[in-house]
């Protein structure tokens, strides 16, 4: 059966290029979406670019079925997802990306989104997806989660909390899947060089100015990492974390501080 694996959130920047990166190694590629135009759309463009089968499909995170149904319809065109990467999240900004959620005004509800996009919808596509590839005793599972997992920023602590408990779920079905040939890993990306960074010129909070390697990443890094994850390359490696932010958080402090601190000096 020809591989195939499967990204959500592919449509554009770290998800497209996830998608690129195993479409350009010869794997089919389904790619979901909240929109279904482009997901379709972006799938187009990898079958007419890399020569490959490729689909899109809508997903909705509250219909269990859907994703049911999803894999039921990769079935039907006799692939098997050999390799699914759980790209797309809820970045837990509220209603104003500027001031992320309140601690002391965000809704209930909109805390509990943020897990459930983050958590509960990626564990219902994992578990249609190990079901299928216990049977072949052969698959391999990359969350994209985030080095703010570990390293807090303002104002995000749904988020932060649900990229934590990712690398938990994650190492978890390291464990419980293991013994049917599944392995199960993470990303931890840092800051990307998304377009909202893109276009926050001046205003950007984190830059290559504050990384020892002197850079961020490119969406290029992140799929290189889930492509070394998802692949035959990391065949004996299960339960681990890759963090991908130019030693961001390595570090004690910046050492832009250093500068910046001898300058008040000098004063």
């Amino acid at each position: 059966m020809k591989r195939a694996m499967l990204v959500t959130g592919g449509t554009s920047g770290t998800g497209l290029a996830i998608a690129e990166r195993f479409a350009r190694e010869g794997y089919d590629v389904f790619i979901t979406s909240r929109s279904r135009e482009r997901a379709e759309k972006a799938a187009a463009g990898l079958s007419e670019q890399f020569g490959v089968l490729a689909r899109g499909f809508e997903l909705d995170i509250r219909n269990e079925q859907r994703v049911i149904d999803l894999f039921n319809e990769i079935d039907g065109l006799g692939r098997m997802v050999e390799t699914v990467v759980l790209n797309s999240a809820d970045m837990g900004f509220g209603s104003d990306p500027a001031k992320g959620m309140d601690l002391f005004t965000v809704s209930v509800d909109a805390f509990q989104r943020v897990f459930e996009t983050n958590l509960v919808w990626n564990f219902t596509i994992v578990r249609q997806a190990a079901l299928r590839m216990k049977d072949q005793h052969k698959g391999a599972l990359v969350f994209i989660s985030s080095n703010t997992a570990y390293r807090a920023i303002p104002n995000r602590t749904a988020y932060c909390a649900s990229k934590g408990g990712i690398n938990a779920l994650s190492r978890a079905l390291a464990v419980d899947l293991g013994p049917y040939g599944i392995r199960s890993n993470v990303v931890l990306p840092g800051t990307i060089k998304t377009a909202r960074w893109e276009e926050m010129g001046t205003r950007q909070i984190v830059n290559g100015s504050l990384t020892p390697i002197g850079d961020i990443s490119d969406f290029e890094d992140i799929a290189n990492a889930a492509w070394y994850l998802g692949s035959d390359e990391s065949k004996n490696v299960t339960g681990a974390e890759i963090t991908i932010d130019g030693g961001m958080s390595c570090q004690l402090y910046p050492q832009l501080l250093n500068t910046l601190k001898r300058k008040v000096q000098d004063m």
